[in-house]
């Protein structure tokens, strides 16, 4: 496996990062899209994945691979071992306790569904309120749905303001009396950073637990879970350079044990009988049959990544990367619309934008003849689309691997749709 040099990411954290070096570790990064070089810039969709990772995976498929938590002869303890170590570098990277509080999931549309059918079935009856946001994902969004449809909750939503924000100015009286408080912490759509401290605390003071999709929070800015003061929260493994199909649940671990358990079959029981079932200690009692274990180890190597490179560093990259993009673009195209909040220390590295009349997914396909990789749709959003006035928008957004370079790429080419369209 080729490792981190720890020396050469030790030194990158202590200054700006150094983007040629980092992309040199992305091997994507040297394919041309229509004799054009790629210009990735949907990684708050899915980020690319750096050698190390993609050597972690091959490494154990090539000398471990075994079933976890079972065998007991050498290889399958070592998957084991490089398993549970993945989960504990996940535990130090969010500040948790222990590392009995990181569930792993394949992803956080599944850690908040474990949440919504575990802790909400068990806890919330007809009349029982839940607060969300109208710029939610849709994955904090549909649980809560079926449940409401199921069991009769209310639901409530903190509305936004002109610019993106949250709009906190009926906070007291939207959070009386609900159960439980579901926020994103930096908006797919918006790029906005939204006050998590601040909200949960007050669903605390109302006596509600406080949720945390952290989807597009935790690979791009230091997060601590206990100064943020949130009872459950999610992340997952494909935005932060790590493999698709991996993602967490951290959740306090007196709330796991309060728990039942979420799936059934093999791994997450202590003992079985015809009658009935005992599960078993957390987190295994939520990771129902076999686990994706090359996975979980790949997003290890991910965190390895990330963390040699600084988190610290990466926010401070991506705000400076954000601001000359907002300065650029707006320069070279008076007429585009840019969503959500002007200042860049407001927000991620997430830019929504609308190019006249140009729908889209037009827009989109234009750029990728251009090489340039934006998404256009939804984005799973679809209340804040209309909220917005829109169907879709087209989307950039960057990462450690994407530089001013990146964002002159894309301003050209939205110069190029515009000549396309007329």
């Amino acid at each position: 496996m080729a490792a981190v040099d720890h020396d050469r990411a030790a030194q990158v954290g202590a200054q700006p990062l150094d983007v040629k070096a980092i992309r040199s570790d992305f091997p994507i990064l040297d394919v041309e899209v229509n004799g054009r070089r790629l210009v990735y810039l949907d990684s708050a969709s899915s980020s690319q994945k750096p050698r190390q990772v993609l050597d972690a995976m091959t490494r154990y498929y090539e000398t471990t691979h075994a079933n976890v938590h079972r065998g007991v002869y050498a290889i399958a303890e070592e998957a084991t071992r490089q398993f549970e170590e993945a989960r504990a570098k996940l535990a130090r990277l969010v500040n948790a306790r222990s590392a009995r509080e990181i569930v792993f999931t394949k992803n956080v549309t599944e850690a908040i569904n474990l949440v919504a059918h575990s802790w909400g079935r068990r806890n919330l009856t007809a009349g029982d309120a839940v607060l969300l946001t109208e710029m939610e994902h849709h994955a904090n969004l549909v649980p809560w749905l079926m449940l409401a449809e199921e069991r009769g909750i209310e639901l409530r939503y903190i509305r936004l303001t002109a610019d993106g924000q949250l709009d906190l100015s009926d906070l007291d009286r939207l959070v009386d009396g609900v159960k439980l408080v579901g926020v994103t912490c930096m908006s797919n759509v918006l790029g906005t950073i939204n006050p998590v401290a601040e909200l949960a605390e007050a669903a605390h003071s109302a006596g509600a637990l406080f949720l945390a999709d952290a989807a597009q929070y935790v690979p791009h800015l230091a997060t601590d879970i206990q100064q943020l003061g949130c009872d459950f929260l999610g992340f997952t493994g494909h935005k932060m350079l790590g493999p698709t199909g991996i993602g967490c649940l951290w959740a306090r671990e007196d709330l796991l044990e309060e728990m039942p358990p979420f799936l059934g079959g093999g791994e997450m029981i202590s003992d079985v009988r015809l009658d009935g079932f005992l599960p078993a200690d957390v987190p295994w009692k939520f990771e129902a049959g076999t686990p994706p274990i090359a996975e979980a180890i790949g997003l290890g190597a991910a965190v390895d990544y990330l963390t040699g490179l600084g988190m610290d560093a990466v926010r401070r990259h991506e705000v400076e990367l954000t601001s000359y993009a907002l300065c650029k673009l707006a320069a070279d195209h008076p007429d585009l619309v840019i969503y959500g909040p002007a200042d860049p220390a407001s927000r991620g590295g997430v830019i929504s934008l609308a190019l006249g009349d140009i729908h889209a997914h037009d827009l989109s396909q234009v750029l990728d003849t251009a090489g340039v990789c934006v998404r256009a749709g939804h984005h799973c959003a679809k209340p804040l689309m209309r909220h917005l006035g829109v169907t879709a928008t087209a989307r950039a957004s960057f990462y450690v691997y994407n530089d001013e370079s990146d964002v002159d790429a894309l301003s050209e080419a939205l110069a190029e749709a515009r000549k396309f369209f007329g």
